[in-house]
């Protein structure tokens, strides 16, 4: 089949968006609508003590100003993170208000907005408002979070402690170091990351006729009706429609509702008008959820030939001043799922303690505690094997588990249910040329530069929610409508479905019409995070066509005047095997309007639920660096990906989500860093100050696949978006060290910026 399962087809999506002809809620402007402007703290820690609006209210244009007191039918931010520590008492879940009401906790807080006729005439009432506030001292550093000296964000909590969560047993952890022949210990940083997709937030709200509509970015528009309509405006979800357009990247941060767009809404009812707000990127850095910013501390023990014993993962986790949606969930149980990775650990320990700083929140960001839990494991290998004497591939094999091991409980409880980790490896440096290593590292040392190779090899755990929805119709014109609840920023969807449907169905790629995005269409749907579109959408709509094609071959057996048992379906044709007469999917579809089949053509909505379990992403990712001594300056020279996605449906897809991962993950590694000062203030509020990785900072990323098909779903695929994020970090920064140990380098945390490697040669002389 031409564009089926396999192959590299472009996709459809792009003509339309390279051309200018995409749609993004920025551009949505809508008959006199008017438009929303925030006044953010400037304030790290404080109570409030003035907040007086009076003369912004009057200002010219100036249609309404809100403060918290405006507001207090509506709900305050959810956080669905439901967590327990090991005597069984509930995570401290802080009120987060839309708007400040007493006091701030970080900078860029909203604590009043102002709708006006303008863009500048919001701003500029703004700057009328008189906002007093009684300063408290600020803490951005979670290392001192939990500090008796230390201001408690929180006082009605009393602590700066979100909860304490542990699996495994600490005991017996205990018992297992303390018999080791080896033990290893290493302190980790998994660097404060601002995810910056290219669209800007932007929300525009309507109420009319009973129903508010809300045009706004996401990765699933029907989660975020149920956050709108449950949580925050209290109403009927039926009163709630969501409409998310072409959105111009997701990254975690999509995945949040943030205050604005119910605000907009709440405004939109109250001046019986629209109501637009557009986030400029400066905004962006200060109001939303950033990701990452874990410390830990890991040690592992290792016997005489240099096989884990147990481990201990201790981390500290930065949540910011409050929980996200997501917050809680993602150093513990998110990545906490996988802790451990792809490595036989007979006893581990997983402690994870997230505390509140004056920092803004931090929610999923790609990867979501999966790429931290595998930096966790690869560093805690490759300092094992230089301290035990042993190659750092033969240690990973010794301790990688087996496919005869599997299903293989791992240390959260969690089955990892398939893969080739030798294999993997194996084909990863085969494809780096590891044995030609010493050649380039000689050429670069003659150019008076240093160079390293390292290794990162990841697992992943893809799926999230474990329900999504697909409705096919067939339309008379001979086409099909596909509806789905996941939602495509960047992904491709439109054209992945595509060819599993074409290929199913038999029938031309382009005659497929894929459906996301509207609450209105789309019922339910789990949205895409979790690289879980293909594994649960793909597999929806795979399954739906069946249902389909039962009913429509009930249909092609009254047309073909042939008992049902003797119809068959191939290529768009049903025929008898009987009277060798045919008819046309498009046929049969037009007939199913007619009376006397109901009269309601073809159209069915399966509901497709995987059961328990996750598929498991993995590859190995090699790096190689020069450094220049002189300098610090970092260039990554070269880079080669093998992933074990299952069945790769669009090969020319799948390497670009490898990319597009792999940048993301040179980024934390290398270039970016969320910065606050002492005093909480954002230092690193703008791209002039936070570092973004660019093409001339990107070697030609190698990318093949070892396809181990899952065996838990049809489709035998399993996710690719974020396995480039986990594993770049760990092969950036194992290849620098390499690339640094002989200048007396054992030690550094990312990001590794030029004046930090440059610092690390100058101490060790």
């Amino acid at each position: 089949m031409k564009f089926g399962v396999g192959q590299s087809v472009p996709r459809k999506e792009d003509p339309r968006l390279v051309t200018g002809a995409g749609e993004f809620t920025d551009d949505v402007n809508l008959p006199n609508q008017a438009y929303l402007r925030v006044l953010r703290s400037p304030f790290a820690h404080g109570s409030i003590v003035q907040l007086d609006v009076a003369q912004a209210a009057t200002a010219e244009g100036v249609l309404a100003v809100y403060t918290s007191k405006d507001l207090t039918g509506l709900g305050s931010m959810p956080c669905r993170a439901v967590l327990k520590d090991a005597d069984g008492n509930p995570a401290f879940i802080p009120r987060r208000a839309l708007l400040a009401e007493d006091k701030v906790a970080f900078v860029g807080q909203p604590i009043a907005v102002v709708v006006a006729e303008s863009v500048e005439a919001a701003d500029n009432a703004c700057e009328l408002i008189q906002l007093d506030v009684k300063d408290i001292p600020a803490n951005p550093l979670p290392a001192l979070a939990l500090d008796p000296d230390t201001p408690v964000i929180h006082p009605e909590h009393g602590s700066n402690l979100c909860v304490h969560y542990q699996i495994g047993d600490a005991i017996t952890v205990d018992e297992g170091l303390a018999s080791s022949h080896h033990v290893v210990e290493v302190d980790l940083v998994n660097n404060r990351m601002v995810p910056s997709p290219l669209e800007p937030r932007a929300s525009v709200g309507v109420y009319e006729e009973g129903q508010y509509k809300l045009y706004n970015p996401s990765q699933g528009a029907v989660a975020q009706k149920g956050v709108l309509a449950g949580a925050l405006l209290k109403v009927d979800p039926e009163e709630v429609r969501v409409v998310s357009l072409d959105t111009g990247g997701g990254f975690g941060v999509r995945g949040e509702v943030h205050p604005e767009a119910a605000i907009c809404l709440v405004a939109a009812k109250a001046l019986g008008r629209p109501v637009k707000y557009s986030s400029t990127r400066a905004e962006m850095f200060l109001a939303d959820s950033h990701g990452r910013d874990n410390l830990t501390t890991v040690i592992g023990g290792f016997d005489a030939d240099g096989k884990l014993q147990a481990v201990r993962v201790e981390t500290i986790a930065n949540l910011g001043a409050y929980c996200s949606a997501v917050g809680p969930f993602v150093p513990t149980m998110a990545g906490g799922r996988i802790v451990g990775t792809v490595y036989r650990v007979p006893h581990l320990h997983h402690s994870v303690r997230p505390v509140f700083t004056n920092t803004m929140p931090v929610a999923a960001y790609r990867g979501a505690g999966r790429p931290e839990a595998c930096y966790v494991m690869e560093r805690l290998l490759e300092e094992a094997a230089l301290q035990i004497g042993l190659d750092s591939v033969e240690l990973r094999k010794r301790n990688f588990v087996t496919p005869a091991e599997m299903p293989y409980q791992m240390p959260s409880g969690v089955d990892l249910t398939c893969g080739e980790f030798s294999e993997t490896l194996d084909k990863g440096l085969h494809a780096a040329d590891w044995a030609g290593f010493e050649k380039r590292q000689v050429g670069s040392s003659e150019n008076g530069l240093v160079r390293g190779r390292g290794i990162g090899y990841y697992v992943e755990s893809s799926g999230g929610g474990p329900e999504e929805e697909a409705q096919i119709t067939l339309r008379e014109d001979g086409g099909v409508d596909v509806v789905v609840g996941t939602y495509s920023h960047g992904q491709g969807h439109r054209t992945t479905y595509s060819q599993i449907l074409s290929e199913a169905m038999g029938i031309d790629f382009e005659k497929i019409n894929i459906i996301q995005g509207d609450t209105e269409t789309v019922q339910f749907g789990g949205g895409t995070g979790g690289s879980r579109s293909s594994q649960m959408g793909g597999v929806a709509v795979k399954q739906a066509w069946v249902g389909v094609l039962a009913e429509a071959t009930d249909v092609a057996a009254e047309l073909l005047q042939s008992e049902r048992t003797n119809v068959a379906y191939a290529e768009g044709i049903f025929s008898s095997e009987v009277n060798e007469s045919t008819v046309t999917l498009a046929q049969v579809a037009i007939a199913a309007h007619d009376p006397q089949f109901g009269g309601k053509g073809l159209s069915l909505t399966h509901r497709y639920n995987r059961g328990g379990g996750f598929t498991f992403p993995n590859g190995c990712h090699v790096a190689e660096v020069e450094v220049d001594p002189e300098t610090g300056v970092i260039e990554v020279a070269r880079y080669t990906a093998v992933d074990d996605c299952g069945r790769v449906i669009n090969p020319l897809l799948a390497a670009g989500q490898v990319h597009g991962g792999v940048v993301m993950g040179i980024g934390q590694a290398i270039y970016e860093h969320a910065v606050y000062d002492d005093d909480s203030q954002l230092i690193t509020g703008t791209l002039m100050d936070y570092t973004m990785p660019r093409a001339s900072h990107m070697p030609d990323i190698e990318v093949s696949f070892n396809e181990v098909l899952d065996p838990n779903n049809e489709l035998g695929v399993k996710g690719i978006g974020e396995g480039g994020a986990c594993g770049a970090p760990p092969a950036i920064v194992n290849a620098v060290l390499d690339a640094l140990r002989p200048l007396g380098v054992t030690k550094i945390d990312m990001p590794l910026n030029s004046e930090s490697v440059w610092r690390a040669i100058q101490a060790a002389k």
